[in-house]
């Protein structure tokens, strides 16, 4: 099929262009020429990956470099796109709130919705990377390329990662064949899902992985190579955050051998309006962790057990009666995602069986 069929059929989103498992589908030059390079913006947030050694005190420091000084370090991406950046924060993403996200999605969906624009990246750091991930796809309202990426080790330091996960992210962004496939984030040679993905060491440079699912596909020598390619819905999960500021009050209870009730009583007391346990095992929790959940539950509060585990999934009415007290169970994702999810769900409804449709739905 010549690079225009592939295309024009992308943009329909059949089923059939799921394609073969292990597909190779690199950018023709000559196809590149006829149709002009992709234009990509490149949105950066700060990172480890715009870091710098400290000459004092830290190793280094997060959200340093500008957005010119990291397109600047990697002349190659001139080649693979039409480029331009735009700084929305320089902040270490530990520091990263729902107002850094709103204003990333309001931007994504502005920039996506112009015709010129092929496909965005967002330098992120690594510790919340996922969660950002996770927002943008339930908000993000294109199926142009979205590709989130960061960096293990800051400019100046031996082996610094930033620049190769740069050009890898720009590769997937400048790509069609990443059209439709929601968010994705790319980190040390390997293509994630934002669904799937997550932070699973403090210091490898593979600190990313899906631990349900698997890659969907790895970069090599400018090449993505899938792996897996799912069929794609155009029906997929979005929520409409255009007229949003902030998001509702959603905290997280971590489970743990002798756990008390305090926190959740503390999160009602504030106001949340939703709670997500992060359970032991398959989401199960203290039996005082329990009382007061359910008590929460009865007062309103939207309560989702997930399970503080890397692995597997956290289903209804195992162990905790969830039809009982009036829970939703997270599945697949873990409790940072969860938390997400509640947030943008609790914008449509406060009523626990609807939130849970849209938990089995994600």
């Amino acid at each position: 099929m010549t690079f225009f069929g592939k295309l024009k059929k992308m943009m329909g989103f059949s089923a059939a262009q799921a394609g073969r498992a292990g597909e190779t589908d690199p950018i023709e030059p000559s196809a590149r020429l006829l149709r002009g390079r992709p234009k990509v913006y490149v949105l950066a947030t700060g990172g480890t990956i715009a870091g710098r050694l400290a000459s004092t005190g830290p190793r280094y420091r997060a959200g340093v470099l500008g957005i010119e000084a990291l397109l600047g370090a990697v002349p190659a991406l001139r080649g693979l796109a039409d480029l331009s950046g735009e700084q929305v924060e320089n902040i270490g993403s530990q520091d990263m709130d729902e107002f850094v996200w709103l204003k990333l999605a309001h931007r994504v969906n502005a920039l996506l919705a112009d015709p010129a624009t092929d496909g965005i990246v967002i330098t992120h750091g690594t510790d919340t990377l996922e969660e950002t991930a996770c927002f943008l796809d339930l908000t993000v309202r294109s199926p142009k390329p979205v590709v989130l990426v960061g960096a293990m080790r800051p400019a100046g330091s031996p082996g610094a990662d930033g620049p190769t996960n740069l050009l890898d992210a720009v590769t997937v962004a400048a790509h069609p064949s990443a059209a439709g496939r929601g968010v994705l984030v790319v980190m040390h040679g390997s293509l994630f899902e934002a669904r799937d993905v997550a932070k699973v060491s403090s210091l490898s440079l593979s600190a990313f992985a899906a631990p349900n699912a698997g890659a969907v596909g790895q970069l090599a020598d400018g090449r993505i190579h899938y792996g897996q390619r799912a069929a794609l819905s155009p029906e997929r999960l979005v929520f409409d955050v255009s007229g949003l500021d902030r998001l509702p009050a959603v905290g997280i209870v971590y489970g743990h051998a002798g756990a008390s009730a305090t926190p959740v009583k503390a999160l009602v007391d504030a106001g949340c309006r939703g709670i997500v346990s992060a359970g032991v095992g398959s989401g199960n929790v203290h039996r005082d962790v329990l009382a007061a959940l359910a008590d929460a539950s009865g007062r309103g509060v939207i309560v989702v057990r997930a399970s503080r585990v890397a692995a597997g999934l956290t289903l209804r009415n195992v162990e905790v009666d969830d039809n009982r007290f009036g829970f939703v169970a997270a599945g697949a994702l873990n409790p940072q995602k969860a938390r997400v999810l509640l947030q943008l769900a609790l914008t449509r409804t406060r009523k626990a069986e609807a939130i849970q449709k849209m938990f089995d739905e994600y």
